[in-house]
C-alpha cells in the first residue's frame, strides 16, 4: 500500500510538472517565434566555425565579413525579441532557480526563482555589446565570446522552459560544454549579472 502511494504521489508530481513545462513553452515560443533568433544564431555558429577552419586567408576574410552583417541581423532580431517578451505578463515569466523542476516551487520558495525578463536583458546586452565590439576584440577573440553567449542565452531559455539540471545535460550533449565552462567564457560584466541574478 506504501508503495502504492508513493507512486501515485511521485506520478501527481510528474503530471503537474509536465503541465507547468509545458505553459512555459507556449509562454516563450508565442514570442520568439515571430523572430528569426533560432535560425540566426545557427547562422553565425556555423560561419563561425567555417571561417576559423578555412586556410585561406583570402576567404576566410570574406566569411568574416560576411559574418559581420548576420551579426547585426542576429543582433537587432534578439533585441526586438527582448522587447516584445517585456510585454509578457511578469506573473507567468518567474521561473525556479532550483536544479530540479519542482510543481509549486515558485510559490512555495519565492526566494529561489527568477524573472525571465531580467535574464533576457542580461543577455541581450552582452550580445549587443560583443556585436558592436566596444571593446576592440580580435575577430577569434570576438567569434569565441559570442559563440559563448549565445549558448548560454540557449541554456537560459532551456532552463525556463525546464530545469536547470535539463538544460545543463542537453548543453552537454550537444555541445560538450559543461554550465560551469559556459559561464566562465562569456564576458565578465555578463558573467557577473547572471550570477547576480542567479546566484
Amino acid at each position: 500500500m506504501a508503495f502504492f502511494t508513493l507512486a501515485l504521489v511521485i506520478g501527481v508530481i510528474w503530471i503537474l510538472n509536465i503541465r507547468d513545462q509545458h505553459r512555459r513553452i507556449r509562454i516563450l515560443a508565442s514570442v520568439l517565434g515571430q523572430f528569426q533568433v533560432e535560425k540566426l544564431m545557427e547562422t553565425v555558429a556555423d560561419g563561425y566555425l567555417r571561417a576559423l577552419g578555412e586556410d585561406d586567408a583570402e576567404r576566410s576574410s570574406q566569411v568574416w565579413n560576411m559574418l559581420g552583417q548576420a551579426e547585426i541581423t542576429l543582433n537587432e532580431q534578439l533585441q526586438a525579441f527582448v522587447q516584445a517578451f517585456d510585454k509578457v505578463d511578469a506573473a507567468t515569466t518567474r521561473f525556479s532557480t532550483l536544479p530540479l523542476g519542482l510543481p509549486f516551487a515558485i510559490k512555495l520558495l519565492p526566494g529561489s526563482s527568477a524573472d525571465l525578463h531580467d535574464l533576457l536583458h542580461i543577455h541581450a546586452r552582452g550580445i549587443d555589446t560583443l556585436v558592436r565590439n566596444e571593446a576592440g576584440l580580435a575577430q577569434k577573440e570576438k567569434a569565441f565570446t559570442l559563440t559563448a553567449e549565445l549558448l548560454l542565452l540557449q541554456h537560459s531559455c532551456q532552463w525556463f522552459c525546464r530545469s536547470k539540471a535539463l538544460a545543463s545535460s542537453r548543453m552537454m550533449a550537444r555541445h560538450r560544454t559543461p554550465h560551469a565552462q559556459l559561464l566562465a567564457a562569456v564576458s565578465e560584466p555578463t558573467r557577473t549579472a547572471y550570477r547576480q541574478l542567479l546566484g
